[in-house]
C-alpha cells in the first residue's frame, strides 16, 4: 500500500455515520474540528508535518470543518492552506477565505448555516482565537469538548486501520534491523538517530511519529540523542535504548529495543529477563473487559517482585493510532475497560540508577481470547560483539 494512498471513501463515510449517532446520544447539534487527527479520521484531510516554528496566514484561525447530524462536513479554509498545503485540491463543501476577505463574517455564515445550535462540541485543540469568534457567532449555544466523543470512535480500530498500523510497525522494525549492526563503540546516539530517521524515510514513512530518542542510562555521563551529550560516542558494553516510530498513511507506530555493543554489563541478563516477563504479563492481561489500570498493574508486578519497582518510572503504555499517544492509557489512573480492537503499546522499561537501562516496546491489539502483537521483530537481546 502506498504511503500516500487516501483512506477509502466508504470507510470515511462509516466513521461519520458513527459520529452522527454519537451526536444524537450526547444531545449535540454540531461539531467543529480544527485541522487535527480527529479531522483526518473523519474526512481524510491530511495533517501537516509539525514544525518547530508556527506557520501562520491571514484568517488562519478559521481553518476547520463543521459537522451537523446527517450532513457532509462543511470546511472553512484559508486560501493559502488550500493553495500550498492541499495543492489546490479543496475538499467538497469548502468555503475558501481569501486574505482580503472578512474572515469573521464568512466564518459566521458557515456556523449559522447549521441552523439552530443549542449545543456544539469543539475539538480540544481548537485555537483560542477560533473559540472566541465561535462564541460571538453562537452566543447562546453551550460549548462542550468534542475530544472524548471522537475518541470513542477512534479507540477501536477497523481491519483497515490494523493493516495500516501493522505496516507502520514493519517500517520501524526494518529501520531498526538496518541500524542495529551500526551500534558499535565510537558511534554517537545522534549519528544513530539520523540513521534511523533516514531508514524510516527511504522505507516510506512520511515523518518520524515523534522525535527519535536514543540514549544510555545509569552513569552521570550518559548519552542522549536529544541533548548535547548525543554527540559523544557510546562505550563498549553500554546498553543503548531506542525509542522511535514511523508514519504510514497517517497511522503511527511506536517501537523500542535495547542494543548492547560488546560484553553486556553485570546483571544485564537478569534485568532484561525481568523486563521481558513484565511485557508478557501486561500483554496477557490486556483482554476485553479488563481495566486499563489493572493491565498496567499486571505489567508492573514482575518488576516490583524483582525489587526493581522504583526503577520503572514509566507506565505500561498508551493507545495508538493516528496519534502516537491516544487514550486510553495503560496507566495507574485510567480505568477504561478494554474493548476488542483497541491498540496500545506494551513498553516496560527499567532505568537502574547507577548501572544501566533497558527498554522494549511493541504494539499489541486487544482481541477476544488472545492479544495479538502487531510488531513481529524478536524480543531476544540484541548484542553486537565488537571486533
Amino acid at each position: 500500500m502506498s504511503s500516500h494512498e487516501p483512506i477509502p471513501v466508504p470507510e470515511l463515510a462509516r466513521r461519520r455515520e458513527r459520529l452522527a449517532e454519537r451526536l444524537e446520544e450526547h444531545g449535540l447539534d454540531a461539531v467543529f474540528l480544527p485541522p487535527s487527527s480527529d479531522l483526518e479520521y473523519l474526512t481524510g484531510l491530511q495533517r501537516d508535518v509539525p514544525s518547530f516554528g508556527q506557520v501562520a496566514y491571514a484568517n488562519g484561525w478559521v481553518a476547520g470543518a463543521f459537522f451537523g447530524p446527517g450532513d457532509e462536513p462543511l470546511f472553512v479554509l484559508p486560501r493559502m492552506v488550500v493553495a500550498f498545503h492541499l495543492h489546490d485540491r479543496a475538499p467538497d463543501r469548502c468555503l475558501i477565505v481569501d486574505e482580503s476577505d472578512d474572515g469573521e463574517a464568512l466564518f459566521a455564515d458557515a456556523a449559522r448555516s447549521l441552523g439552530a445550535v443549542e449545543r456544539i462540541a469543539i475539538g480540544g485543540r481548537t485555537w483560542g482565537q477560533t473559540v472566541l469568534h465561535l462564541r460571538r457567532v453562537l452566543p447562546s449555544s453551550e460549548v462542550v469538548d468534542a475530544t472524548p466523543i471522537v475518541n470513542e470512535l477512534r479507540r477501536v480500530k477497523s481491519e483497515l486501520e490494523l493493516q495500516l498500523l501493522t505496516e507502520a510497525c514493519r517500517i520501524a522494525e526494518d529501520a531498526m534491523a538496518e541500524t542495529a549492526p551500526r551500534v558499535l563503540p565510537g558511534v554517537s546516539p545522534l549519528e544513530l538517530s539520523e540513521e534511523i530517521e533516514h531508514q524510516l524515510r527511504v522505507r516510506g514513512s512520511r515523518t518520524p511519529s515523534f522525535p527519535t530518542h536514543i540514549f544510555t542510562f545509569g552513569r552521570v555521563d550518559s548519552r542522549d540523542s536529544t541533548l548535547a551529550s548525543g554527540t559523544q560516542p557510546i562505550r563498549d558494553g553500554e546498553p543503548l535504548q531506542f525509542d522511535f516510530g514511523a508514519v504510514h498513511r497517517g497511522y503511527c507506530s511506536d517501537f523500542g529495543r535495547t542494543v548492547v555493543c560488546g560484553e553486556p554489563p553485570d546483571g544485564y541478563e537478569w534485568v532484561y529477563g525481568v523486563m521481558l516477563e513484565a511485557q508478557e504479563a501486561g500483554c496477557s492481561a490486556a483482554v476485553p473487559g479488563a481495566l486499563a489500570s489493572d493491565v498496567n498493574a499486571a505489567c508492573r508486578r514482575p518488576i516490583e517482585e524483582a525489587g526493581l519497582g522504583e526503577y520503572f518510572r514509566h507506565r505500561m503504555g498508551h493507545g495508538i493510532g493516528l496519534d502516537v499517544h491516544e487514550e486510553p492509557f495503560s496507566s495507574v489512573e485510567d480505568r477504561t475497560p478494554l474493548e476488542e480492537g483497541m491498540t496500545f503499546t506494551d513498553e516496560p522499561s527499567i532505568e537502574w540508577t547507577g548501572h544501566f537501562g533497558v527498554r522494549i516496546e511493541d504494539i499489541v491489539v486487544c482481541a477476544e481470547g488472545a492479544v495479538g502483537r502487531l510488531t513481529a521483530m524478536s524480543t531476544a537481546p540484541l548484542l553486537n560483539w565488537s571486533q
